[in-house]
C-alpha cells in the first residue's frame, strides 16, 4: 500500500504546533511585506534608490507572490504540502539573506524576487494545511480566527519593528531577522507537521502560469513607468497591451481547461467574485496608504526611523482587536455588516489626510491611522471566509491561494498606482511640495473604502445568494472530482 494511501491517514497529534509552525510563516511573508516601507529612505539614501527603485522593491516581491501563490497552492496539493512548505521557508530565508547583503538597487530588487519565490510557498500551503489539520468546523473556524489575527498583526507591526531596526541597527538588518525565524519553523514542520497532499491534485499548468506573470508584471511596470516615460511611450503601450492580451488569452484559455490554474466557474458566485475584488480593493489602499505614510513621516516631517515607525502602531492596535471582533461578526452571519465597517473606516481614514501638510497636528494622523487599521481588520475575516467556504478540502491550496493572491494583486497595484499619482512631489527627498503630492492618492483612497461597502451590500443580498446557489453544484463536482468528501486528506504517517 502506497505511503500516501487513505489507510495511512492520520491527524496531527499536535495540532495547535502546527497552527503555530504556519503562523510563524504568516509572520515572516506578511511582515516583510511592510517591514520594509519604513526602511524606504534609508535604502534612497544608501543605493541612491529613484522612486521607481523604491517601487519596485516593493513590488518585486508582491508581484512576484502573485503571481506564484496559485500555482504553488496546486503543486503543495500535488507534491506533498510539508515538503513544499519547507522549501518555500529555505528558499525564503535564502532571499532574505541576499537582500542585507544587496550592493544596489537593482541586486536589491532581484533578490526580492528570490524571498516572493519562497513566500509564494508558504501562505496558501500553510492555509492548506490548516484547514486539512482542523477537520472539525468550530475548531477549524477558531483555527481560522487566529490565523487572521496573526495576519492582521503582523502587517501593522511590519514598520514598527523595520522603524527600530533601521534607526539603531541599520536597514540591512531587517532581512536579517528572516532567518532564524524561517530555520525554526523549518525545525518545527520537520518534528510536528504531517506531510499530506490531495487525493486528486490538479495538473500543472504552465500557459495559464506564464500568463499570470506576463498579465500583472506587464501592467504593474506599465503603471509605475507610465509617469517618468510618458503614458503614450512605445514602452508603456506595449506594456499595457500585453497585460490586455494576457488576460484576455487567460480567460480563454482557462476556460478549456479540465484542471485550470484558476476555475473561473466559481466567479459566477458573486459573494466570491465580491470577496477578491473586495482583496484587491482593500490592500491595495493599505499598500499605497503605508508607502507613502512611510516617505512622509521621514522626508517631510524629519521623524527618525523609529518613531515613524511608532507613528504607525495605532495600525496594529486596531487590528489586533477588529480582527477577532470580525471574525465573531462573520461566524454570527453578519459579513455585510463587518464589509460595511470595514469600508466606511478606511474611506474616513482617508479622508482625514486628503489635505495633508508637513505640519499636520500629530493626533489627527494617529487618529487616521487608528480607523485605517479598523478598516482593515474588519476586511480580513470575511475575505477569507468566502474564499475558503464552501471549496473542496481537496484543492484547499488552491482555493486558499485565491484569496492570497487578490491580496498580492492589491498590495502590488497599490504601491505602483500612489507612486504614480503622488508624481514628482515625492521623488525628491524632503521635497516642500511632497505632503501636497499626496493628496490624489488620499482621495482614491477614499474612492476604495466606498467600493468596499458597495460590494459588502451587493455581495450579501438575496441576488447574491441565489448566485451561490446556483454555483453549488459545480462545487459539488469539483469535490466530486477531487474525492474530497469522505477522505479530503492523506496523510503519511512519520
Amino acid at each position: 500500500m502506497s505511503k500516501y494511501s487513505t489507510a495511512s491517514r492520520r491527524p496531527s497529534s499536535h495540532p495547535y504546533v502546527v497552527l503555530a509552525t504556519c503562523c510563524i510563516s504568516l509572520l515572516l511573508v506578511t511582515m516583510d511585506v511592510t517591514i520594509v516601507n519604513v526602511a524606504l529612505p534609508a535604502i534612497r539614501r544608501d543605493l541612491g534608490a529613484s522612486v521607481g527603485g523604491l517601487q519596485w522593491s516593493i513590488d518585486g516581491y508582491t508581484v512576484v507572490v502573485a503571481c506564484f501563490l496559485m500555482f504553488a497552492g496546486a503543486m503543495a496539493d500535488r507534491h506533498g504540502r510539508r515538503r513544499t512548505f519547507q522549501l518555500g521557508l529555505a528558499l525564503f530565508s535564502t532571499g532574505s539573506l541576499l537582500c542585507s547583503l544587496a550592493p544596489s538597487t537593482g541586486a536589491l530588487v532581484g533578490f526580492r524576487v528570490v524571498q516572493a519565490l519562497g513566500g509564494a510557498m508558504l501562505n496558501p500551503v500553510a492555509m492548506s494545511i490548516i484547514v486539512n489539520t482542523f477537520t472539525d468546523p468550530r475548531e477549524r473556524a477558531r483555527a481560522i480566527g487566529i490565523w487572521g489575527a496573526v495576519f492582521g498583526v503582523s502587517m501593522a507591526v511590519g514598520p514598527v519593528v523595520g522603524g527600530f531596526l533601521t534607526q539603531h541597527v541599520g536597514w540591512r538588518s531587517i532581512f536579517w531577522i528572516n532567518i532564524p525565524i524561517g530555520l525554526a519553523a523549518i525545525a518545527l514542520s520537520a518534528r510536528f507537521v504531517p506531510e499530506s497532499r490531495a487525493r486528486r491534485a490538479r495538473r500543472v499548468d504552465p500557459v495559464g502560469q506564464l500568463l499570470v506573470v506576463l498579465a500583472l508584471a506587464s501592467l504593474t511596470s506599465g503603471v509605475i513607468d507610465g509617469r517618468r516615460l510618458g503614458w503614450s511611450s512605445p514602452f508603456i503601450v506595449l506594456a499595457f497591451g500585453v497585460s490586455a492580451t494576457a488576460i484576455a488569452m487567460l480567460i480563454a484559455y482557462e476556460r478549456r481547461r479540465v484542471d485550470p490554474l484558476l476555475d473561473l466557474r466559481f466567479f459566477k458566485s458573486l459573494p466570491f467574485a465580491a470577496a477578491t475584488l473586495t482583496a484587491v480593493i482593500a490592500f491595495a489602499s493599505f499598500s499605497g496608504f503605508l508607502f507613502l505614510n512611510s516617505l512622509y513621516l521621514q522626508e517631510s516631517r524629519g521623524l527618525a526611523p523609529a518613531a515613524a515607525g511608532l507613528c504607525t502602531l495605532p495600525i496594529a492596535a486596531a487590528l489586533t482587536i477588529c480582527s477577532p471582533i470580525s471574525g465573531r461578526l462573520v461566524g454570527a452571519g453578519h459579513v455585510r455588516s463587518a464589509l460595511v465597517l470595514a469600508g466606511g473606516a478606511i474611506a474616513v481614514a482617508a479622508f482625514l489626510l486628503v489635505d495633508l501638510q508637513p505640519d499636520t497636528p500629530l493626533a489627527r494622523l494617529i487618529a487616521a491611522y487608528a480607523i485605517f487599521g479598523v478598516g482593515l481588520g474588519m476586511v480580513n475575516a470575511p475575505i477569507t471566509n468566502t474564499a475558503v467556504s464552501g471549496m473542496p478540502l481537496a484543492q484547499a491550496g488552491v482555493a486558499a491561494a485565491t484569496a492570497s493572491t487578490s491580496r498580492q494583486v492589491g498590495a502590488s497595484l497599490g504601491v505602483a498606482i500612489a507612486g504614480t499619482l503622488a508624481g514628482a512631489g515625492i521623488r525628491v527627498a524632503h521635497s516642500a511640495t511632497f505632503a501636497a503630492s499626496t493628496h490624489p492618492v488620499f482621495w482614491l483612497t477614499v474612492g476604495y473604502g466606498s467600493a468596499i461597502v458597495m460590494l459588502g451590500v451587493v455581495s450579501t443580498g438575496a441576488r447574491a445568494r441565489a448566485s451561490a446557489l446556483r454555483v453549488a453544484p459545480l462545487l459539488e463536482e469539483a469535490k466530486s472530482d477531487g474525492a474530497a468528501g469522505a477522505a479530503p486528506l492523506v496523510v503519511e504517517a512519520k
